[in-house]
């Protein structure tokens, strides 16, 4: 049986080891965003293939980053949505693409249908997330994105 998505994402967050609880279903993820992602999340975005730099970019500074390891505090709501919104445009890619490295290279590709964006830099809101959602759905279908 296909492990459904949102318990993917979970894993690439640390799991119930970094979470605290077992997150099957999206209201659980939900609930964890709004209790706020611990920072030792990032770490494990970090192993599911998010660099340092795009962390930086779409989730945290570093600045802050450091500031909320040194204190032991939590991330925000707004940074642990975007944290699991990157995630999961990260994990459908790689559904759609059915390879891990291929899904992360077209990511981070500049594409003339998205202006000369990359998909990860459009998908650093939640409305330009549904965009590329869209465009992943039609390329798992084989349909011309």
């Amino acid at each position: 049986m296909a492990v459904p998505l949102v318990e993917k994402v979970a894993r690439k967050l640390g799991g119930r080891e970094v979470l605290g609880a077992p997150i099957r279903s999206q209201a659980d993820l939900s609930l964890a965003v709004r209790k706020r992602l611990p920072v030792a999340a990032l770490d494990a975005a970090r192993r599911a293939g998010i660099s340092e730099q795009e962390i930086g970019t779409f989730v945290i500074p570093h600045r802050t980053r450091r500031h909320r390891l040194a204190k032991n505090q939590r991330l925000t709501v707004e940074e642990s949505d975007r944290m699991v919104r990157l995630l999961r445009v990260q994990t459908l890619a790689e559904e759609s693409f059915e390879d891990k490295s291929k899904a992360n290279r077209w990511l981070r590709r500049s594409l003339t249908e998205l202006g000369g964006e990359t998909p990860l830099d459009v998908a650093a809101t939640e409305a330009g997330a549904r965009v590329i959602e869209a465009v992943l759905g039609k390329i798992a279908w084989g349909a011309p994105a």
